[in-house]
């Protein structure tokens, strides 16, 4: 690990993910979560604040960074739900099938290795009738701006801590076992090949 992983890429990862625009994404979508929960990719746990405590039970934040969830202290204090970091990578989650009543997954599938294995393990740990609650950026649907991302992205990726700007969303939930989806979209304000924003659910 060099000196700019290990010293810098999490702080710049905690500062990108918690501009305005994202944060407001995250409002939208975090509060419909329910009972026992697993979050793929809790990172500094932006999320935390945004579940309804009178839903949710428990959660499990999964993330191989512990240098990410040292960040997270002040998000995860004074919950009235207990929140357990698992520290494993999004392929190899080390908990029960069916174990949740509710998936969560933001701004993490554009980073993980192998996202088909990903979605396939947010369907392992998922219960029966269960809920896929998803927020994500990834492939534009402009033809303009698809080509700048797939011509960026792979200086994107050495920079940005593996994060790709051209990930098909909805495709790779498919994928991986999802294919019933509710699904909207949209630019959000900023850079448009790092904006266009997938989020919804999905059983």
């Amino acid at each position: 690990m060099g000196i700019y992983e290990k010293y810098f890429l999490h702080r710049i990862v905690n500062f990108a993910c918690r501009q305005k625009p994202t944060m407001l994404q995250r409002e939208k979508v975090v509060p419909e979560a329910s009972g026992r929960v697993v979050e793929i990719g809790i990172g500094s746990g932006l999320n935390l604040p945004f579940y309804d405590s009178s839903k949710v039970r428990h959660i499990w934040g999964v993330d191989p960074s512990l240098r990410m969830w040292d960040l997270a202290q002040n998000n995860a204090a004074d919950r009235s739900f207990e929140v357990r970091f698992v520290q494993a990578s999004a392929e190899e989650v080390p908990l029960e099938d069916g174990a949740a009543d509710t998936v969560v997954v933001t701004y993490t599938l554009c980073t993980v290795p192998d996202a088909v294995a990903a979605v396939r393990e947010m369907r392992r740990v998922l219960k029966p009738g269960g809920e896929l609650i998803f927020c994500e950026h990834g492939l534009a649907p402009d033809a303009g701006v698809r080509k700048w991302q797939n011509r960026l992205n792979p200086v994107w990726r050495r920079i940005g801590g593996g994060c790709n700007m051209n990930r098909d969303i909805p495709a790779l939930l498919r994928q991986g076992g999802f294919p019933n989806q509710r699904v909207e979209t949209m630019y959000l304000p900023g850079w448009a090949p790092a904006s266009f924003n997938y989020w919804g659910s999905a059983s």
